[in-house]
């Protein structure tokens, strides 16, 4: 943050939290810019404030343009934000305006590679030139529309792995993906020498592959990286940060808290890297990325990432935060027990557990929702947040579900039922029943709240009579059971959900929310907008700038789409789900 926003930002801030009426403080604020802005503008004639012609007479036309020329304020602009989502499967650059909605989007799909069965990784150099085609493409697009840009925020896959020379910029390995095993057998070595207790105590986490620990230590061991002064350890969010900063050139080397509590290496109750798990997976820390927290001012956009005549070079940016954490933040899901759900590739379901971080839960990981740093005390509310349990620092449970977009990806692909995944709902309709069909989708193992990497897809209960109708509405089924899951883990522990907001491609079936709705016995909405991580990034960057003045702000502007109640009697969901959970059992340990 720099001396002139430490001047002008910090006590604007205090001003309106100061004021009796919320409403009084902002009209104040208004007429404080608007004489401001006056005065810039009399300041900038040639003779002076005197030399104005009086209010009512029309100023004189200059007669030629040797002398200084207007030029419309920046605030005659429409102020936005802007969110880079650097995804598992695609890069995408997205306009926030005002309201909290999207107006531009730019997006280019990302190579996967796989080497060997389990392996998935990903070229960091593709990952940078996709930001910086996306983000230029928006940029590009900013004037014509009369926008300009008052912050950026970045949101990413997590867990991935990214090994870099921070003196050459040069990438020292393909990305290792959070979906890759190949540290499988890793994991469960350590856990049979007795340090889950301690993974679970500092991180919050399990152990298992799908986080970035144990494919550090692979880079370290089988990689052939050495641990040389300029070697570089981190997860997406920080390659990125580092371009768009500079690179080799000054680029800034950090992460946020978020992105940071997903390494199995950083202890979320004292929120920083521990020496001993840095020790326990051989990981040096000096290799690690500086942990900021989420929302604040991280550097600004260097003439190097987009040249220096974009109108984005400059621009601050002031969020970071791993894609579900962003959603999280981008459902509003601000106080305790608010929960969103997201259907992706795979599904993840996210609760706001309070300021306090939670005692470990089975089945279920601890992680940070997000850190507002020196933003949060004013972004909480005049009333300090006591009322709704709110704090600058909130944690999070999370139930992480492998598989649920991708089997409707193999229902097209792999097996040819359906052309298209729009024909997912119709089709799963024209039956009324799955007549007692169970597809478990464990294609990489069973994540929350089971953890069986071992597991197996499974399909029971077929009979001569069933056809394409009746796997597919297996499937949709198995999604909310999964789902169902998950909700009854949280369920048991000290707080529990309240709601769920649900985000991602599959959350456009209404088949999917009722069942949802039927199984967890909750209200289950959808919002207006379904691009809830752009949103997260974007707004908590924007709160960090003073576009969006507090949480209360940003909730109001959140609008539902469509909500479910449950209509099923509770006895039949439960008859369902006691199906399923057979079909869980036999799918379990499978291999290994």
């Amino acid at each position: 943050m720099g001396p002139l926003q430490q001047r002008s930002y910090i006590p604007v801030n205090e001003f309106l939290r100061n004021q009796p009426s919320p409403g009084l403080g902002k009209f104040l604020f208004r007429e404080l810019i608007a004489k401001v802005c006056k005065g810039l503008l009399c300041a900038s004639s040639p003779g002076g404030p005197s030399h104005l012609p009086p209010p009512t007479s029309t100023p004189p036309r200059p007669a030629s343009s040797s002398g200084p020329s207007y030029s419309p304020a920046v605030a005659s602009r429409s102020p936005v934000s802007i969110a880079i989502d650097a995804g598992t499967t695609g890069v995408r650059a997205l306009v926030v305006d005002e309201r909290a909605r999207v107006v531009d989007v730019a997006y280019r799909e990302l190579t996967q590679y796989f080497p060997r069965p389990g392996w998935v990784e990903q070229d960091p150099v593709e990952i940078w030139e996709l930001v910086r085609t996306t983000l230029g493409e928006v940029a590009g697009r900013l004037a014509g529309d009369n926008r300009v840009a008052q912050a950026i925020g970045v949101t990413n896959q997590r867990e991935t792995v990214v090994s870099w020379n921070r003196r050459t910029g040069e990438p020292l390995h393909r990305a290792i993906v959070w979906q890759d095993r190949r540290t499988a057998a890793t994991c469960e070595a350590l856990a049979d020498a007795g340090h889950l207790p301690l993974i679970r105590e500092r991180t919050g986490l399990v152990l298992d592959s799908y986080f970035s620990a144990t494919k550090m230590q692979w880079l370290l061991e089988e990689g052939s990286l050495s641990k040389e002064e300029d070697l570089a350890l981190a997860t997406v969010d920080s390659w990125v940060l580092w371009n768009l900063t500079g690179g080799s050139h000054g680029g800034v080397f950090a992460t946020d808290a978020t992105n940071a509590s997903r390494t199995l290496l950083f202890d979320i109750v004292v929120r920083r890297w521990s020496d001993d798990l840095c020790a326990l997976f051989g990981v040096p820390a000096e290799a690690l990325p500086e942990v900021r927290p989420s929302c604040g001012r991280f550097g600004r956009l260097s003439e190097t990432a987009l040249g220096g005549d974009s109108p984005l070079c400059g621009t601050p940016i002031s969020a970071m935060a791993g894609d579900q954490h962003a959603a999280l933040f981008g459902q509003a899901c601000f106080d305790p027990g608010m929960t969103k759900v997201t259907f992706g590739t795979g599904s993840f379901v996210v609760m706001n557990a309070g300021p306090t971080c939670p005692e470990p839960a089975v089945g279920l990981i601890t992680t940070l929702a997000w850190d507002l740093g020196a933003e949060g005390d004013v972004a909480i509310g005049v009333d300090g947040g006591a009322a709704t349990g709110r704090s600058p620092v909130a944690y999070a449970l999370e139930g992480s579900v492998f598989v649920s977009g991708a089997a409707v990806q193999w229902l097209r692909d792999g097996l040819g039922i359906i052309d298209d995944s729009a024909q997912m709902e119709p089709l799963a309709r024209s039956v009324d029943s799955s007549e007692g069909v169970v597809v478990v989708p464990a294609f990489t193992g069973l994540g929350s709240p089971d953890w069986d990497p071992g597991a197996r897809g499974t399909i029971v209960g077929l009979s001569r009579g069933l056809g394409r109708g009746h796997l597919a509405r297996a499937l949709v089924e198995a999604m909310s059971f999964q789902v169902r899951d998950v909700i009854d883990a949280m369920g048991l522990t000290a707080t529990a959900p309240s709601l769920l907001r649900v985000d991602g491609g599959a959350s456009a079936m209404d088949l999917l929310l009722q069942l949802l709705a039927d199984q967890s016995r909750l209200p289950v909405i959808r919002p207006r907008s379904v691009e809830t991580t752009a949103i997260g990034a974007a707004t908590m960057a924007g709160l960090a700038e003073g576009v969006w003045g507090s949480l209360d702000e940003l909730a109001a502007l959140w609008t539902p789409d469509a909500d479910f109640a449950p209509v099923a009697p509770s006895p039949e969901a439960d008859l369902a789900h006691r199906a399923w959970a057979r079909g869980v059992d036999r799918s379990r340990h499978w291999t290994g």
